[in-house]
C-alpha cells in the first residue's frame, strides 16, 4: 500500500509540473530568421495545436499555420537560467481564442506582421523577446505557440518571470490551505468517528469474550468440571 501511495503522488506531481510548464508563459531572447505559412496535416498530436483562427471554419484534417523561425538564447526553468549557447527554435503562431490555455489570443495576423518586420541577419542582429507557451519536440512535431513579440537592445537582459512566480505562489498557498483543511477535517470529523468505532468494537469484543467464557463454563459443568 505504501508503494501505491508513493507512486500515486509521484505521478500526480509529475503531471502537475508538466501541465504548469506547458501552460505558463515563457520568454525567449531570440533573433527572428524568417516567417512562413505552412500547410499542416494534423495527426495523433493534434491536441498540441490550437484551434483555427477566430472567424474561420472549424474542422478539417489540415490547415495553414503561421510559423516564426528564430535563433534563441538557450534558457532553462522558465527562463530563469540562461546560457551563452544559441539554438534553433520554431514557433507556431495560432490563435487561442476563448479556449485553453486562457491567453485570449486573437491577433495571430498582427503578430506575424510584427515578427516579419523584426527579421534580421546574424551580422546585424535585432534581438527580440518572444513570449510563448508549450514545448518543442522534433519527434512529435510539437511547436510552442508564440503569443507576443517585442524588440530589445541588449540580448543579455535579465527576464524575471513575475507572473509565473505569482501564479506558483498562489497555487502553493491554495494547496497548503487545502492540505490544512483536510487535516482539520480528519482531526475533527474522521478521527472521532474512527476512535468511537474502535471503542465500540472493543466493547463488543469484550462482551463477546465474556459470553464465550460463560458458555464454556456452562459446558464444563456438563463435563463434570468445576465452573470457573
Amino acid at each position: 500500500m505504501l508503494y501505491v501511495k508513493r507512486a500515486f503522488w509521484t505521478l500526480f506531481w509529475v503531471l502537475l509540473i508538466a501541465f504548469l510548464h506547458y501552460t505558463l508563459p515563457q520568454r525567449d531572447v531570440a533573433r527572428v530568421v524568417e516567417t512562413e505559412v505552412r500547410r499542416v496535416d494534423f495527426g495523433e498530436n493534434s491536441i498540441f495545436w490550437a484551434s483555427p483562427d477566430t472567424g474561420q471554419e472549424v474542422g478539417g484534417a489540415n490547415r495553414d499555420v503561421r510559423f516564426i523561425n528564430a535563433v534563441r538564447k538557450q534558457t532553462y526553468f522558465f527562463t530563469l537560467w540562461r546560457t551563452d549557447a544559441d539554438d534553433v527554435m520554431v514557433y507556431r503562431n495560432e490563435d487561442t481564442g476563448w479556449g485553453w490555455p486562457p491567453y485570449f489570443k486573437l491577433d495571430s495576423s498582427n503578430l506575424q506582421t510584427e515578427a516579419a518586420d523584426l527579421v534580421s541577419p546574424a551580422a546585424d542582429p535585432q534581438w527580440v523577446i518572444i513570449t510563448h507557451y508549450g514545448w518543442r519536440n522534433e519527434f512529435l512535431s510539437i511547436f510552442p505557440n508564440a503569443v507576443g513579440i517585442r524588440a530589445i537592445d541588449d540580448p543579455n537582459v535579465r527576464l524575471i518571470p513575475w507572473f509565473n512566480i505569482i501564479i506558483l505562489v498562489c497555487l502553493a498557498g491554495l494547496m497548503l490551505g487545502f492540505y490544512r483543511l483536510t487535516q482539520w477535517f480528519r482531526r475533527e470529523k474522521i478521527d472521532p468517528i474512527v476512535e468511537g468505532a474502535g471503542e465500540t468494537w472493543d466493547s463488543v469484543d469484550a462482551y463477546a469474550d465474556e459470553k464465550r467464557k460463560g458458555f464454556r463454563g456452562w459446558l464444563d459443568t456438563w463435563r463434570g468440571k468445576p465452573r470457573k
